[in-house]
């Protein structure tokens, strides 16, 4: 393998601790998962923040109608963050086997990409916005500050398409520590800005929107601002800004079917969230603020999946077949395991989490309730993320996307629709989720143990 040191330039000390083809693999994982960790959950702070402030300055139809963003707000941006995620596995790959000059080309050629998207993104959320959260069934009383708070929210999107096309850069390249920084710095501002437009100036829900929307631009400035420096690895320029057709090819080739299954996922939400809408506004709350504690307490395990992503596709490309493998298993192990004991943790104190959001006693009924339906098949839903982390890794993102499609959005909705028929219960909204884990997680390992994945990458 080429001396990176000799095609990159600079930094020769960092690139041997970005390289994931050398050392102890768990270790490797965990060192690269942690930043990782932490960045996610100062990302979370952006929503949940805003949760808070507003639950606690605007009341519980406010909530609602913050709570509810996370279905839309995926559903707006998750085809694209698939593709991202498949340009990450092109830069990575061709990280490991010493390519410089495809890495330089797949980086300006995403980018490119991103800034297209961003601003599509932007126009489009803005104008269908109201449409959406109408077929979503979204209740009149939580309708306007729904969509005052989407709008804003997506005036953003840009913003937040390029910083996510910058974290999946530095990751793709194994640093994860720098979109780490950034997030700190952005998510603070946003939690002083949330207090501030929210509990100083009374915007309500615009506000925490705007907060949101600025602490995200800060984050893409700043990262930019260091790939652009020319003190990383690589560096972006600006008369360099010109998409590579084969390599963007190869880009929605492995980009594609993530993106595809993001979309459809997103849309599933949509659609089990439509079904939350019709027990009312506090089952949105209540829901709405379990969905927040799940995002922080499932963090570390999201983390460890994308760096054995990212391990894998390095060591792929650097003809490390057997230490991809290695990678596979131990990455999935540790997975399961945390997620169990976070997912023990989470059903005993469930009340107590929920309650950090909202103190109305039937928003904490619904919140623990659905807490204490799934928190202990956590390791499930692990499991499938690991067996998708290692599949998409190796270059096979297709079998990922139709697993998913097929069991966590047409099965989980007919079941949804079909059971709620005849039990009128939210519990069936609750008991899908478990159900689907567990079916998902046995054809990922049927499919794993059904042929050698690592020789399979196309790239």
């Amino acid at each position: 393998m080429q001396d990176l040191s000799c095609c990159f330039g600079g930094e020769r000390m960092n690139e041997k601790k970005m390289l994931m083809t050398e050392g102890t693999i768990w270790k490797i994982l965990v060192r690269f998962a942690f930043p990782l960790f932490l960045g996610g959950l100062f990302q979370q702070l952006y929503n949940t923040v805003d949760s808070w402030v507003v639950g606690q300055f605007c009341g519980d139809n406010a909530l609602a109608a913050v709570s509810s963003s996370g279905s839309l707000v995926f559903l707006l941006v998750g085809f694209f963050q698939g593709v991202f995620m498949g340009g990450s596995v092109v830069i990575s790959s061709r990280y490991g086997a010493g390519n410089r000059e495809g890495v330089d080309k797949a980086i300006h050629t995403i980018v490119v990409f991103s800034l297209g998207i961003g601003v599509i993104l932007s126009i489009a959320g803005v104008i269908f916005t109201p449409a959406i959260l109408h077929w979503m069934g979204t209740p009149a009383n939580v309708m306007p500050e729904s969509v005052l708070y989407f709008r804003i929210f997506c005036s953003g999107l840009l913003a937040l398409v390029l910083y996510n096309t910058a974290t999946g850069i530095f990751q793709a390249l194994g640093d994860s520590r720098h979109p780490l920084y950034y997030l700190v710095i952005a998510s603070i501002s946003n939690v002083i800005l949330d207090f501030l437009f929210v509990g100083v100036f009374a915007w309500g829900v615009a506000g925490a929107a705007l907060a949101t929307v600025l602490g995200q631009m800060l984050s893409a400035v700043l990262a930019f601002a260091h790939l652009m420096s020319g003190k990383f690895v690589v560096q972006i320029r600006l008369n360099k800004l010109r998409p590579d057709q084969k390599i963007l090819v190869q880009i929605f080739r492995q980009g594609f079917p993530s993106g595809i299954q993001n979309s459809v996922i997103a849309i599933a939400n949509v659609v089990v969230q439509s079904k939350i809408n019709v027990f009312g506004d506090l089952a949105m709350a209540g829901c709405g603020s379990y969905a927040k504690v799940e995002g922080f307490v499932f963090l570390p395990i999201m983390s460890l999946t994308m760096a054995m992503t990212t391990c894998i596709s390095q060591n792929i490309g650097a003809g490390k077949p057997d230490r991809a493998r290695s990678c596979a298993r131990q990455g999935t192990l540790i997975t399961v395991v945390l997620a169990e004991l976070v997912g023990i943790v989470v059903f005993l104190f469930a009340p107590q989490l929920i309650a950090l959001f909202s103190d109305t006693p039937a928003v904490i009924a619904f919140g623990t309730r659905q807490a204490r339906v799934e928190t202990l098949f956590y390791c499930l839903l692990a499991l499938s993320h690991g067996c998708a982390a290692t599949l998409r890794g190796a270059g096979r993102p297709i079998v990922p996307m139709v697993i998913m499609l097929a069991v966590w959005c047409v099965f989980r909705i007919l079941y949804i629709t079909v059971v709620l028929w005849f039990i009128p219960d939210i519990l069936v909204l609750f008991t899908a989720y478990p159900l689907t884990w567990a079916i998902s997680s046995l054809l990922f390992l049927v499919e794993l143990k059904r042929k050698d994945w690592t020789k399979h990458i196309g790239l």
